[in-house]
């Protein structure tokens, strides 16, 4: 499956109802909400002693996938065109590759 395709068999579970406006701010929201319940699976892991409970971070991922879906047809962009400013933003910021300098002195 493409990450396009993915987008496009996700939104079919998107509420109709809502107008685009409404869908953005689902969208930013689900990913705050989702983002959080997999930061706490991890700190339960790091923090509290417990198993790291990978097939929990798995769905969570899967989810915080589903909100990115939405936010980005909320704002009417293909999820490969989201990935691939972000690629092209890191090329430029870390052309050869991660340095820890280019990300302190970044403009």
């Amino acid at each position: 499956m493409t990450i396009n395709e993915y987008q496009n068999l996700a939104m079919r579970t998107l509420n109709p109802e809502l107008n685009k406006k409404d869908v953005l701010i689902n969208g930013v929201m689900g990913l705050c909400g989702e983002s959080g319940e997999a930061i706490d699976i991890v700190k339960k892991h790091l923090a509290q002693g417990h198993d790291l409970n990978r097939e929990a971070l798995i769905k969570e991922l899967g989810d915080v996938a589903w909100y990115l879906a939405e936010t980005a047809y909320a704002l009417d962009v293909s999820l490969e065109e989201v990935m691939q400013r972000n690629i092209d933003k890191l090329r430029m910021r870390y052309p050869e590759g991660f340095e820890i300098n280019r990300s302190i002195d970044r403009e």
